[in-house]
């Protein structure tokens, strides 16, 4: 599957940019590509330098977490949850704990951490995967949610609304969470149609209701504060708590009489490592991705998208997001650029501009996951993770345009 998406982005790509060439008389286009083509190779290797120490720091600091056995306790409140969710998984397995914590830094919006705690889970699986070059059902399930983008605190994006001038930053706090709770429902959905999870399992609903209650708790807390203290409280909880959980590591560490200099050592050589590991698999994805972009293929897509509502009669104002939208899953940075660009283009404050903001917050970069989480543990054959990866997007972005109607249409 990987490999046939791999193709079709550069033969796509030629197409249309052969197309251009001939019939448009655009002598450009494939000038742009190899720009494109050398730049995002480049880039890869510069973010997976980048990756090197963050990596080191944070699988350093899981594995203190590991020997000092914080992390197997953190893991029984979700160990009766993920034994249904996936029963290839025994309980007390290191994995547990390293999706735990990854899911956690995501919901808290702290990607630099996620990333890494991410990468450990991916490889804790894949000491149970029986076939090590085929992604395994618990390995799947575990990356969609990843790409379902559960954030509870999308800071980021209210600290953008600021800069370019909207009124109240964060008045698309209360339609983000919604949108990325649709979306982790869609990606759940989706896989466990496909690897037959029974959700009717009185303690998987049971789990599902007590996470709305949370979320739903969370929205009434936070949009009942002002913005500048909705901003400051959201940012100072999420660093506060995986501080706090560091120090936790720590003191869990001494308890134990275990030597934590010297553990995180070994976890950070692990991490250099995966960083090194990750470079081809990077230079593979975001080649492709620069080459489709650059020929035009997503701004093709979005005006026959728009072509095809304007024939419709149907309001047609969501399509100024499309690009943010279609591009999401393939580059975060070129998702954000495009969002600051609709941002500035049509205002912070209309409902493109909203609507960019909602989609940002709410979906994740699915093909980059898949190339690092995947790559790090040398996965070939990813079976159905992208599709179900790009329903959870794709349940993300409808929820998103439905909740801007409902909200500022």
């Amino acid at each position: 599957m990987l490999n046939i998406i791999w193709i079709g982005f550069f033969l796509v790509a030629f197409i249309i940019a052969l197309f251009k060439l001939l019939v448009l008389g655009d002598s450009h286009v494939f000038a742009d590509i190899m720009a494109a083509l050398f730049s995002q190779s480049k880039a890869a290797f510069e973010i997976a330098l980048g990756l090197t120490g963050v990596l080191s720091l944070w699988l350093g600091i899981m594995r203190i977490g590991e020997q000092s056995g914080f992390i197997r306790l953190l893991t029984s409140a979700l160990t009766p949850l993920f034994s249904r969710l996936m029963p290839d998984v025994p309980k007390d397995h290191p994995a547990l704990g390293a999706m735990m914590m990854n899911i956690s830094a995501n919901a808290l919006g702290l990607d630099n951490a996620a990333t890494p705690m991410g990468i450990k889970a991916m490889q804790e699986l894949q000491t149970l995967n029986p076939t090590p070059e085929t992604a395994s059902n618990a390995q799947i399930l575990f990356l969609v949610i990843n790409t379902s983008s559960v954030t509870l605190f999308p800071v980021t994006i209210f600290t953008y609304r600021a800069q370019l001038g909207a009124a109240n930053p964060t008045d698309v706090f209360i339609p983000i969470l919604i949108a990325t709770y649709c979306s982790t429902l869609a990606g759940l959905l989706a896989v466990a149609a496909v690897q037959k999870i029974n959700l009717l399992d009185k303690v998987i609903l049971a789990y599902i209701s007590g996470i709305t209650l949370l979320v739903a708790g969370l929205l009434t807390y936070f949009s009942g504060l002002p913005q500048q203290q909705m901003l400051e409280q959201s940012a100072a909880a999420s660093n506060i708590i995986l501080f706090s959980l560091i120090i936790a590591f720590l003191i869990g560490a001494i308890n134990k009489g275990i030597n934590a200099y010297e553990v995180f050592i070994e976890g950070a050589k692990e991490g250099f490592q995966t960083a090194v590991k990750l470079i081809p698999y990077l230079v593979a994805m975001l080649a492709a991705i620069a080459v489709f972009r650059a020929s035009g293929a997503l701004e093709l897509l979005a005006d026959a998208a728009r072509h095809v509502v304007q024939r419709l009669g149907v309001d047609d104002r969501f399509i100024d997001a499309l690009p943010t939208a279609l591009i999401k899953p393939f580059s975060g940075s070129g998702a954000r650029a495009m969002m600051i660009d609709t941002m500035t283009t049509h205002g912070a404050d209309s409902f493109a501009g909203r609507l960019v903001c909602i989609i940002q917050g709410s979906t994740e970069t699915t093909f980059y996951v898949l190339a690092v989480y995947f790559g790090a543990v040398g996965i070939k054959r990813i079976r159905h993770a992208a599709a179900c990866g790009i329903i959870a997007d794709l349940g993300g972005m409808i929820a998103a345009v439905f909740i801007t109607y409902r909200f500022f249409g």
